[in-house]
């Protein structure tokens, strides 16, 4: 009986996370379990942000999971100068504590789960009796350290320094959840580590009929999705294969990818990069190719939800995401990271090969099964259980 009574446990839980405005992977997996476990499993809910106050929520949040917005406004230091950056950030960072411990400790949850942003500094010392989760969706080697073009002997003197603090930080956890074991392994200083991947973000209603001859990659743009080696690459698939063409879709600037495809004079009626779309299935759907060219990913939801839609994928093998999802020649095609050359005859190799594609296809659909919310969400009920 009383194994029943734990197992049914009704949790009251709290996630601190900067914002929900965004069109963000991290916010868009947060607000999927939110409502999972506040519909489904009927828990006691709340996201405390940081940022946004006022500004409505990027993807729909249950009228069940409450949101408590701290209006501390970080977001000012992006346009600060140094000295007022460091200034305007201890401050907030002590307003941050003070707010936050006393939401803590009137809210009493029994689990708080940090997105390990400014908070992972100091909530492991707020005691309100809950258990202290720590939820990472970075990879370790590129936590902090999204552009490795943007680096200088002082700031990676100052990296070390920070890592070494961290691990300080995340050993007072009571777990740390990373997306993959490769990550798992990174983390060697610490024994606190479990290992729970991020949920397919939508179930599709239709599968690609791997017709249309397009290939399609999403994601924002931003040098970590490596579009710059996927252009490269698409230049020589677009020699061989004539009547096929590339689509791009995803937030930011483009202007500089548009401009390397003129220096590369590829054919822009058969190559477009477009905005954000609202309907990601259809555009899946409407495939038959998806290709990663990511620098590294923390995960790669994308590759989930294009096998979802019963799309082979080629992808580099990059740290430490597709490797973790992709049975090399079973569900897709991993390729030495940034080998272009290697991505681009890949891609070849699967246009051409219209058996192997539609096994790969099939393969990718039972793969992407592993990766439904409510798969996902029973591990994290494993994990608060254990605790």
């Amino acid at each position: 009986m009383k194994e029943d009574v734990h197992q049914n446990r009704k949790f009251k839980l709290v996630y601190c996370t900067p914002a929900l405005y965004m069109a963000g992977g991290v916010e868009r997996v947060l607000t999927l379990k939110a409502n999972y476990f506040a519909d489904q499993l009927d828990y006691d809910v709340t996201i405390i942000l940081t940022e946004g106050d006022g500004r409505p929520l990027f993807y729909p949040l249950s009228d069940k999971v409450k949101v408590i917005n701290l209006d501390l406004g970080f977001e000012e230091l992006w346009h600060c100068s140094f000295l007022k950056k460091v200034w305007l950030y201890l401050r907030k960072q002590h307003q941050f504590k003070k707010k936050l411990t006393n939401e803590l400790l009137r809210l009493k949850p029994d689990i708080t789960i940090s997105l390990l942003r400014r908070e992972i500094n100091f909530i492991t010392g707020i005691h309100d009796g809950s258990k202290k989760i720590g939820e990472l969706h970075i990879n370790r080697a590129n936590y902090r350290n999204f552009d490795d073009r943007d680096t200088n002997f002082i700031k990676a003197i100052f990296a070390k320094f920070w890592m070494r603090n961290l691990v300080g930080k995340l050993q007072k956890l009571d777990r740390l959840v990373v997306l993959t074991e490769k990550d798992k392994e990174a983390w060697t200083e610490l024994s606190n580590v479990a290992v729970i991947p991020d949920p397919l973000s939508f179930v599709p209603t239709s599968k690609s009929e791997l017709k249309n001859k397009r290939v399609i990659a999403v994601g924002r743009y931003s040098y970590e999705k490596g579009y710059d080696m996927l252009l490269a690459a698409w230049k020589k698939v677009a020699t061989e294969c004539l009547d096929w063409r590339l689509d791009i879709f995803g937030d930011g600037d483009r202007s500089s990818l548009e401009q390397l495809i003129d220096r590369l004079e590829i054919d822009r009626n058969r190559c477009t990069l477009h905005g954000r779309t609202s309907d990601v299935e259809k555009e899946y759907v409407n495939s038959s190719l998806f290709v990663c060219s990511s620098r590294f990913e923390g995960f790669g939801m994308v590759i989930v939800e294009a096998m979802a839609c019963g799309l082979p994928v080629v992808s580099f093998d990059c740290p430490w995401g597709p490797g973790s999802i992709i049975s090399n020649g079973e569900d897709g095609i991993l390729v030495e990271n940034a080998n272009v050359n290697a991505l681009a005859d890949n891609m070849i190799r699967v246009i051409h090969s219209d058996e192997d594609v539609h096994e790969l296809a099939r393969n990718a659909i039972e793969k992407s099964n592993k990766y439904r919310l409510e798969t996902i969400t029973t591990k994290w009920k494993s994990l608060f259980e254990s605790l």
